[in-house]
């Protein structure tokens, strides 16, 4: 397949792309895109082109356009944006000759650099673009020109400042606001938006230097259009001269923490005496505090080292991290990570289960107190959840599918895309019975609790949310008189192909583990904590609540596996046909059964999108044995499409674990290219948030074997042959650890001060604070 990305065999730091094409432009804006978990920056060009996507997104700033849609984060007005005229053309990369192209991102820096020549009639001049968003001061993002003229004498004309006619896909979510000029170049623009009435102050400044002087009598024009403020600066260049153009921009809103209270004028201001500074110092300064940022916050915090024949490999894990940090807020609670993170406009900059499932354990092992951040926006979204809970009879916390504002509540589309057989749209049932959402939290939180031992988050939030959604369920749970047991009826598991089904064996373990968990909780905090225990009682009424539990736990209906040991998806998967799916499994693009098949005719066969029983098994995995996953393994994927990018990383781990190093390396490798490969496609909506959460749990969990289990730290590593060595680390109950593995030996270092007990193949070890243990035996 032709592909317009590249990569540095030499530099596992840099992504790249090989050429300027523009109906590859997606591709590049996503995997490109430049962020700090405050604001996420899509990597437009500065000069337009049909094709392209201009987004930028503010973290928690959610608005509903009308009350038929959703709320959505809102594409904040453009400061990236920048026209160049030369010599009265327009500079267009489509048009003329183009030379030495290059676009790269450093992901270590967090800097993205485009360079090139263009030629076009009489004109020849070389562009280099720099930006970042600053990692160090996270409401900045900074831009510098140089154009250098290589032919004849040039009149260049540059229009630049705030753009704010962009919209989501033609929904304007803002006021025109205000705009304002001060000293005659910091621009600023004050809209506000349009339902959930959160103001925004954007400004931005340009320095023009001409050479090594500041080129301050620059002929220059301030223009205001609608939803628009601007300069026009006009620039004179002979041969050989150059002229670099630097850009400090800014957003802040009215919900930022540090702005709570505070008057729109008083923010105005604030934002323009932070201008100043930042102009003051300048692109080089900025860049250099923002890349020391990165470095202090993410690259020295328990780097991961993978020695492979594949360099991709650690090209992989270093992009993973880079977006995983860009994408999550880590400075506000309130906030969690969206499913396209803040690169796109996929899924609205809503959150899933994918936080809890797919990326939290990345922040729990590794950033505890970012995680502590993801978690607590669950506590506060129990008012939310209660009220969905409510709203469908049932008691407890019943947690969205897809969640914005902690307090919004149920935030999923009701409509998706077009039925192919009928024509009308498909109705979107997650929102309304995809509900192992709720287990899911709750399994989030038992881990991060377990990992971090943060005691005052488990007394103070934690434990609330585990009684309250094993409340939930057992308001959930329906007594089928025939078969005297309580059933889980009508809903959707991770399979979402398979909709409306009964007792989804994910569904039904999981809220079953939930409530054992509760019913366990209960007693121990009865009988060692009876202050906290009361507290909860109160509030939550857990005398009666134990009361059912008791009553119905042991009689919650759990699948068992059939003769062949193959445990049943739901009632009806394994009695359903079967046909073959190679065509569809060997297709570089996801969804294509769709192209044939309804989802109702999808519905009634044994394909599966993701995984389902197989993620049952990897995450509650002391529950079954490893023959009985062995045979489902066995039995599943070979009818999973994984058109869900939530898919791979699981069958990779459990087939790591199961013996099956090829397969798992082979799945390893298909995750990592869902963005970072071939298809140029793949990624136009935004970058696949969770499954970069799987490469790093692939290479912890999978090769690195590292496990949480009921409290309990194991450590099994398989590497796959392609790797002599590989080096993480995670952070145990405040104990910094580094694990080294190859083919003969595990060496496991402490950093902290306390003792640490680890359970590695049968065998349990002590390893004392500040110490070193080596492991002989790696695999059997």
């Amino acid at each position: 397949m032709e592909t317009g990305m590249k990569y540095f065999e030499n530099d596992q730091w840099v992504i790249g792309e090989q050429a300027f094409k523009t109906d590859w432009l997606g591709k590049a804006e996503t995997i490109m895109c430049l962020g700090n978990g405050y604001l996420g920056v899509r990597s437009t060009t500065e000069e337009s082109y049909v094709g392209e996507t201009r987004n930028t997104f503010v973290a928690g700033t959610f608005n509903k356009f009308d009350d038929n849609e959703v709320t959505e984060l809102p594409n904040v007005p453009d400061l990236i944006g920048m026209e160049f005229r030369l010599n009265n053309h327009r500079l267009d990369l489509t048009k003329g000759s183009v030379s030495e192209y290059e676009r790269n991102l450093n992901l270590k820096t967090g800097e993205l650099i485009r360079s090139f020549i263009w030629a076009y009639k009489d004109i020849k001049a070389k562009f280099i673009f720099k930006r970042f968003a600053s990692f160090s001061n996270k409401h900045l993002i900074a831009q510098k020109v140089e154009i250098e003229n290589l032919g004849v004498p040039l009149t260049i004309e540059v229009t630049s400042g705030i753009n704010g006619q962009v919209t989501n896909s033609g929904s304007q979510h803002f006021t025109e606001g205000d705009k304002a000029l001060s000293e005659g170049k910091y621009m600023q623009m004050m809209p506000y938006t349009s339902q959930s009435n959160i103001f925004f102050v954007l400004s931005t400044v340009h320095k023009i230097k001409k050479e090594q002087d500041i080129y301050e009598k620059t002929k220059k024009r301030i223009e205001m259009g609608r939803r628009k403020i601007y300069n026009r600066y006009w620039l004179n260049l002979v041969r050989n001269e150059t002229v670099t153009i630097e850009k400090i921009s800014s957003i802040h809103t009215s919900i930022d923490l540090k702005t709570s209270g505070k008057t729109l004028e008083a923010m105005k201001n604030n934002a323009l005496d932070e201008l100043k500074l930042a102009q003051e110092a300048g692109y080089q300064a900025l860049y250099k505090a923002s890349k020391n940022a990165w470095n202090e916050q993410v690259w020295s915090v328990l780097p991961i080292s993978i020695n492979s024949k594949n360099f991709k490999d650690q090209l992989a894990i270093n992009f993973a991290k880079y977006h995983l940090h860009v994408m999550t807020p880590a400075h506000d609670e309130r906030m969690n990570i969206g499913a396209k993170g803040l690169s796109g406009e996929g899924y609205k900059g809503h959150t899933f289960w994918d936080t809890e499932i797919f990326m939290l354990p990345y922040f729990t092992f590794t950033h505890p107190e970012i995680a502590e951040k993801l978690v607590t926006y669950r506590y506060l979204g129990l008012e939310g959840a209660h009220k969905k809970a409510s709203e469908n009879g049932f008691e407890g916390a019943q947690f969205p599918w897809e969640a914005a504002w902690p307090d919004d509540g149920e935030t999923t589309p009701v409509w998706g895309a077009a039925d192919i057989i009928t024509g009308k749209p498909t109705k979107i049932w997650s929102g309304f019975i995809e509900q192992h959402i709720t287990s899911d939290v709750a399994i989030g939180m038992k881990q991060f609790i377990d990992v971090t031992g943060n005691t005052n988050f488990a007394r103070e939030k934690g434990y609330e949310v585990i009684f309250d959604t094993a409340k939930f369920w057992a308001s959930r749970l329906q007594w089928q008189e025939a078969n005297q047991r309580y059933e889980i009826l009508e809903v959707v598991g991770p399979d979402e192909y398979k909709e409306h089904v009964d007792n989804n064996a994910f569904t039904n373990y999981t809220a079953c583990w939930n409530i054992k968990l509760a019913m366990k909780l209960y007693e121990e905090l009865k009988e060692n904590d009876l202050k906290l225990f009361n507290q909860l009682n109160d509030k939550l009424d857990l005398t009666r609540v134990y009361q059912e539990w008791q009553e119905k736990v042991n009689k919650v209906y759990l699948p068992q596996p059939n003769q062949e040991n193959v445990l049943p998806q739901d009632d009806t998967y394994l009695s359903k046909p079967v046909i073959d799916l190679t065509k569809y499994k060997n297709s570089p693009h996801v969804g294509t059964l769709f192209h044939e098949y309804n989802l109702d005719q999808v519905n009634n066969l044994q394909v599966t999108k993701q995984a389902d029983v197989l993620l049952l098994l990897f995450l509650l995995e002391d529950l079954f044995p490893k023959e009985e996953k062995l045979i489902n393994w066995n039995y599943y994927e070979p009818k999973t499409l994984h058109d869900s990018s939530l898919s791979l990383s699981t069958h990779a781990i459990l087939a790591a674990d199961l013996g099956k190093l090829e397969e798992s390396y082979e799945l390893f490798n298909k995750a990592l290219n869902i963005d970072m490969g071939e298809n140029m496609f793949s990624s136009n909506e935004g970058i696949h948030a969770a499954s970069l959460g799987g490469i790093w749990q692939m290479i912890v969990f999978g090769y690195g074997g590292v496990r949480c289990l009921d409290g309990k730290l194991r450590i099994e590593p398989h590497l796959p042959k392609a790797w002599d060595h590989l080096s993480f680390g995670i952070i145990w109950k405040n104990n910094p650890l580094t694990v080294e593995v190859t083919h003969e030996k595990i060496t496991v270092i402490n950093h902290g001060s306390n003792e640490v007990v680890i359970e590695s193949f049968g065998n349990t070890y002590t390893l004392k604070e500040e110490k070193i243990m080596t492991i002989q035996e790696v695999q059997r």
